[in-house]
């Protein structure tokens, strides 16, 4: 593959996860695609085509206007509250679903069992179940619940032995969004972050000046790819529960997979930009990847090709790649296979 020809960041600049295989109960680790340093021509035609699709050139859909107000780049951190006001406790554990619509649930773990998973399923999506390891710390996290409105069944399991668990709680819960957008503008245990990080603090200096939500994620999207590297030592050795610390990979400027588009994804939403982290399967590799969210036109400009709802998809690990990404994945799309979002 000739570095980033049009076709190529036209349908992909999406993916950037972890290597998670559920099953019912059991989380374990696959090979996520790698991406390499990057070839600088490469990244180099890419900033330049991804410039011209948000300012105005030969892939532009919409012409930068420089008499517009500057983009509001101050930070749009949403917390996540356990308040109280609706809670279901047994068995030491507890579910806060207090603001159930803004799309997440919280949820704690008070025993002894330090082998703890939750499900989230709703009981009238064919998406499946969501499996999540639970910290048992005591403390609250936020776990999205992004299969839409509806009844879902929030179930905390703790381990008897081996892959076999008991189940400790269960609550169904009534989900009608205020928003739309809510779950993936907000943090949650996959992608984690708080008003004092460092990728938020990152992600508004970046953003200083632009004009767009459009030029807003061009910033972020290219100082990512430009800035991460794929860490092939790290991903020999990532276990289980593994879950993105998002400012060590902002300043090590290593990562797998899921690093990287957990980092993107938390500075745009910090941006109050629309995005989606999502897993599944680039070509027989479980992978990770984004897309995004523009109010402006729908779609992330011309360079990337418009799927789904309102959402571009993007692969900030393949981006980075450059060269080194496999043409037999990238191709026209039709490798992607996206199974969770988050």
């Amino acid at each position: 593959m000739p570095g980033f020809d049009h076709r190529f960041i036209k349908r992909f600049f999406r993916k950037a996860g972890v290597c998670f295989l559920f099953s019912a109960l059991v989380l374990s680790f696959a090979a996520c695609g790698g991406g390499g340093d990057g070839d600088e021509n490469a990244l180099a035609s890419l900033k330049e085509q991804i410039g011209d699709a948000v300012n105005g050139g030969p892939h532009a859909t919409v012409e930068a206007d420089e008499s517009a107000p500057d983009w509001d780049n101050s930070p749009k951190v949403l917390v996540n509250e356990a308040t109280g006001k609706k809670t279901f406790a047994e068995n030491d554990a507890t579910v806060d679903y207090s603001n159930i619509s803004q799309g997440y649930v919280m949820v704690k773990y008070d025993g002894d069992n330090d082998n703890v998973k939750v499900q989230v399923t709703n009981k009238g999506s064919e998406e499946g179940t969501y499996t999540y390891d639970l910290a048992t710390d005591g403390e609250f996290q936020a776990l999205p619940l992004t299969q839409g409105d509806g009844k879902y069944d929030v179930s905390v399991f703790t381990n008897i032995e081996g892959d076999k668990y008991a189940l400790a709680a269960q609550k169904t819960v009534k989900m009608k969004l205020k928003d739309e957008f809510s779950p993936y503008l907000r943090p949650s245990q996959y992608v984690d972050y708080v008003a004092d990080s460092n990728c938020v603090a990152k992600a508004s200096e970046l953003t200083q000046g632009t004009k767009s939500d459009l030029g807003a994620a061009e910033q972020i999207y290219l100082y990512v790819v430009e800035n991460v590297t794929y860490d092939y030592e790290k991903v020999k050795t990532v276990e289980p529960g593994y879950l993105p610390n998002l400012d060590e990979t902002l300043s090590t400027g290593k990562g797998i997979c899921f690093d990287f588009a957990a980092l993107t994804v938390a500075m745009l939403r910090s941006q109050g930009i629309p995005c989606k982290l999502i897993i599944g399967y680039a070509g027989s590799a479980y992978h990770s990847w984004i897309a995004v969210y523009s109010k402006e036109t729908g779609e992330f400009a011309a360079i990337i090709e418009f799927k789904g709802d309102k959402y571009n998809l993007a692969d900030p690990t393949f981006t980075a790649a450059g060269d080194e990404a496999d043409p037999n994945v990238v191709g026209d799309g039709t490798e992607y296979q996206p199974i969770y979002y988050y």
